[in-house]
């Protein structure tokens, strides 16, 4: 299902600040080589990721879902100077993708990349929170939601990717899994009292959750 105009995304695409040179070649070295490219965060959204950091001035970001590294580095370019990403991939050929274009962009000193499964790596790292981006399989958005709320910082918030999924959480019935786990983690989300949350439908759909 078609969102939004493509007219509409050229135009935002248009009067959003251009894609830095090396995030563009990031962006076009996985369009090309990766067949499943259409899920990086891309111009837009890493903009908006880029904006967020620069106004929440996070300490300590943790990315579930890595992919090709492209929207780890749109956050590392706002980054305080003490600022540190911790970014999780469960498949190793991204990870080691997300890892050269890491070192090509000299952003090693603040990420950190985990290799395995986000649910075993998270209770291993000892921080607070203070942006949560969560970016991975869909069927794992409750689990990871419920994991990191209780280690969110003070003012910490919560960043969910695919809230949308291509429209398909408009269809009734719902079909496929996907579909059928991102309109549960969407009311898990709602009913929950210890939070609030806004939903954007910036590419293919953002909810920005924080703490009560």
């Amino acid at each position: 299902m078609e969102l939004i105009s493509p007219l509409i995304e050229n135009y935002i695409a248009q009067f959003t600040s251009p894609e830095p040179i090396e995030l563009a070649e990031v962006n076009k070295d996985t369009a090309a080589k990766h067949p499943l490219a259409h899920m990086i965060s891309g111009h837009v959204q890493g903009q908006f990721l880029s904006m967020i950091c620069a106004m929440l001035k996070p300490k300590y970001v943790l990315e579930i879902g890595t992919f090709t590294g492209y929207s780890a580095l749109c956050m590392q370019r706002t980054l305080p100077i003490d600022g540190m990403i911790h970014t999780i991939e469960i498949r190793p050929e991204d990870a080691d993708t997300a890892a050269e274009n890491f070192s090509k962009l000299n952003a090693n000193k603040q990420i950190t990349l985990h290799v395995g499964n986000a649910k075993e790596i998270i209770n291993q790292l000892p921080y607070q929170w203070d942006l949560v981006f969560i970016d991975a399989d869909k069927t794992g958005y409750i689990d990871y939601y419920e994991m990191v709320v209780p280690l969110l910082a003070k003012e910490g918030i919560i960043i969910a990717d695919n809230v949308l999924f291509h429209g398909q959480v408009l269809e009734e019935p719902l079909k496929g899994k996907n579909a059928k786990a991102v309109h549960a983690f969407n009311q898990h989300v709602q009913e929950d009292p210890r939070t609030e949350q806004v939903m954007l439908s910036i590419r293919d759909g953002l909810t920005i959750i924080k703490k009560k």
